[in-house]
């Protein structure tokens, strides 16, 4: 095996290997390329064995990335997202914007408004929306799998560009009879209740924690469920109670808001993307239609 670190790395099999992670497989980077599987399998051999390095789990008609694969497709990511800004710069100024927006949100409410508006103005782009609690937000922005996020809160670190939205305080809901002869509760209160909490990473879910144990109280969830959606169809299932920002509240004919007298929280909402991709068109664009509607509030 020659010395991997006098072979440089070429872009054919750079772009191969991007690829097949992106499409993840063979035969469809084949297809997004032009170019026959045989082609495209051998650049991504040549890539491993020049290098030394195993980039793909090959499983029957399947691949995965290994771990040093997962590295290098977080950097082909932005390496290949550079070059089409570059393209851009090049190409004629007024050209159309269009490509792919992918939003991940842990309220989706408050990115609706906003794409309504986007689509109007910029009819070729391709949004996808997905939910997934602020952890989940912020893990997908830093990973390139996501361009604009929606999160509970400011996001740790300052690789964030962020628009503030609205603050509004925590409140607690429930089936219709769930709570009988009861205006509020207290944090005390909701130990005596079965609780539907969302999965950790919640952000409303870690206020609350927080303030109950600052009290020397516990809240257990007695059911946990993944999504905003979710929590509010096993609450109106009578199986217990949720809690969601005042903003985020639905309105259900089979719920009824409850508020909590004694908890001090309230949830600041943000839309957020990666500093460093600032430039990606898409992204720009949809920060300018987000700024129109919610104002230029950047801390």
């Amino acid at each position: 095996m020659r010395n991997s670190t006098s072979i440089p790395v070429r872009y054919s099999q750079l772009k191969a290997f991007h690829n097949v992670a992106l499409t993840g497989g063979f035969s469809r980077a084949a297809e997004a390329l032009n170019l026959t599987q045989p082609a495209i399998s051998e650049q991504v051999r040549k890539l491993e064995q020049d290098h030394d390095v195993l980039l793909f789990h090959r499983e029957r008609k399947r691949v995965r990335l290994t771990e040093a694969g997962e590295r290098l497709f977080h950097l082909t990511r932005q390496f290949f997202e550079v070059e089409q800004q570059i393209e851009e710069v090049m190409s004629e100024s007024g050209a159309a914007i269009e490509g792919e927006l992918r939003i991940i949100a842990d309220s989706a409410h408050h990115v609706t408004d906003l794409l309504g508006r986007f689509r109007a103005r910029y009819p070729n782009v391709t949004i996808s929306l997905r939910s997934g609690n602020t952890a989940d937000v912020v893990t997908h922005l830093r990973s390139y799998a996501a361009e604009i996020g929606v999160v509970g809160g400011l996001p740790p670190g300052r690789d964030m560009q962020v628009i503030e939205l609205a603050s509004t305080e925590i409140t607690a809901f429930a089936a219709l009879d769930m709570v009988p002869h009861k205006r509020d509760l207290t944090l005390a209160d909701l130990t005596q209740y079965p609780l539907i909490f969302r999965e950790a990473g919640s952000k409303t879910r870690q206020k609350l924690e927080e303030q109950a144990e600052a009290r020397g109280l516990h809240l257990k969830p007695a059911i946990t469920a993944e999504g905003r959606e979710a929590v509010r169809e096993v609450v109106a299932s009578g199986a217990g109670i949720g809690f969601v920002s005042r903003a985020e509240y639905v309105e259900d004919a089979r719920l009824r808001q409850i508020p909590l007298s004694d908890i001090r929280a309230e949830m600041s909402e943000a839309i957020v993307h990666l500093a460093q991709r600032r430039d990606v068109r898409v992204i720009r664009a949809f920060m300018e239609v987000a700024r129109e509607v919610h104002g230029p509030r950047e801390p």
